[in-house]
């Protein structure tokens, strides 16, 4: 007896599902190899003059966790902004020793923290200068690391891809995902090319390290006010003028706690998604249909040779946090949420459809 053939809409599916997949999987083996880490070094004597500067706003829960090792680093100044912060912020960060700058107030036609930036800017002296957020940690060696690296592309604007460091399980659900969309979307030898393709062009304003020319070249924060995605668009900016850009991991060097639970994720990714989607909802939906089809209904359709792509799901999360260095068994164990990621997702989705969005109190208009 012959078996019934395959529907047509059957076929379709598992072929657009499986080049999908697949091209995946090649990008993260292209980054396995090729994706620059930081290592350890000492700071170079007689180098560039570096500004590490830190926009805070109530950050003073972590502040005493991160702030620390930011002052240990060797760097000629280390400067926080007080962004008009409630919970105490600027004394902490006196009590611990930098130098605190009051944030004044905002005008209507700035957002957060490009104004926050904006303001280290003008005050900072360096020839390098390196914004990090509140929640970053530097560890020993990672300003010397990154100097190297800074020096070594060629770069006048380099970002780090800190190695998150998830505590709670519901951290672990969707903060993960930072790297996902990095490894698994963009292949380190595109992000390379000069001029960047401005879709291929990536930055992550947790850390971002610019040669100061680059960054007075292009107006500096100004450029970018009114932008929630202000570090991939500043990093368009810079390439379309020519200038150089480029990113690594952070591995051992720099690390970062950005949300403490599944509500903070997807509060935080909600206000992010549209604008990583090129601020077209039809482009985030479809993105969205497309995770589904490809990590969670090869699990539920009754479709013949799924386990290829049963396997794929539960696979590209654990490749991700190999190659970014999160080896612990908790880490290598969210592989298994690959299914229900997407699903875990469209509340983030959700949020980011709306008309606004807020984030630390403050309301954006998409």
């Amino acid at each position: 007896m012959s078996s019934r053939p395959e529907p047509d809409w059957a076929r379709a599916y598992r072929t657009v599902t499986a080049v999908w997949l697949l091209g995946k999987a090649l990008t993260l083996a292209v980054n396995a190899v090729t994706f620059p880490r930081l290592r350890p070094a000492p700071v170079p004597p007689g180098g560039p003059r570096v500004s590490i500067l830190i926009p805070a706003r109530n950050e003073a829960a972590n502040l005493p966790v991160t702030l620390p090792g930011v002052l240990a680093q060797g760097a000629h100044e280390v400067l926080v902004l007080d962004d008009r912060s409630d919970d105490g912020t600027g004394d902490v960060a006196r009590r611990l020793g930098a130098r605190v700058i009051p944030g004044v107030a905002r005008p209507d036609s700035w957002h957060g923290k490009p104004w926050a930036c904006q303001q280290l800017l003008r005050a900072a002296s360096g020839d390098v200068l390196i914004f990090t957020d509140a929640d970053v940690t530097w560890h020993p060696g990672a300003l010397g690391g990154l100097l190297r690296e800074l020096h070594a592309s060629g770069a006048d604007l380099l970002s780090v891809q800190p190695r998150q460091s998830n505590v709670t399980p519901g951290e672990r659900l969707l903060t993960p995902l930072v790297d996902a969309a990095v490894l698994s979307y963009f292949p380190f030898p595109l992000l390379r090319m000069t001029p960047p393709h401005p879709l291929a062009t990536i930055a992550n304003g947790q850390v971002m390290a610019y040669r100061r020319a680059a960054l007075t070249r292009v107006g500096g924060y100004a450029a970018v006010r009114d932008q929630v995605l202000e570090d991939t668009v500043m990093a368009r900016k810079l390439g379309q003028l020519g200038l150089r850009v480029s990113t690594v991991m952070g591995q051992e060097c720099i690390g970062v706690r950005m949300y403490r639970s599944y509500p903070d994720s997807v509060a935080g990714f909600g206000k992010n998604a549209l604008p990583i989607h090129l601020n077209s909802r039809a482009f985030m939906l479809a993105s969205v249909a497309l995770h589904v089809a490809g990590h969670t209904m090869p699990w539920l359709l009754p479709l013949p040779n799924r386990n290829a792509l049963r396997a794929a799901s539960l696979l590209e999360r654990l490749a991700v946090n190999l190659i970014a260095g999160r080896r612990t068994p908790a880490d290598l164990a969210e592989g298994l949420l690959g299914p229900v990621t997407p699903l875990l997702a469209l509340p983030v989705m959700a949020r980011a459809l709306r008309r606004r969005v807020s984030w630390k109190g403050r309301q954006y208009r998409q």
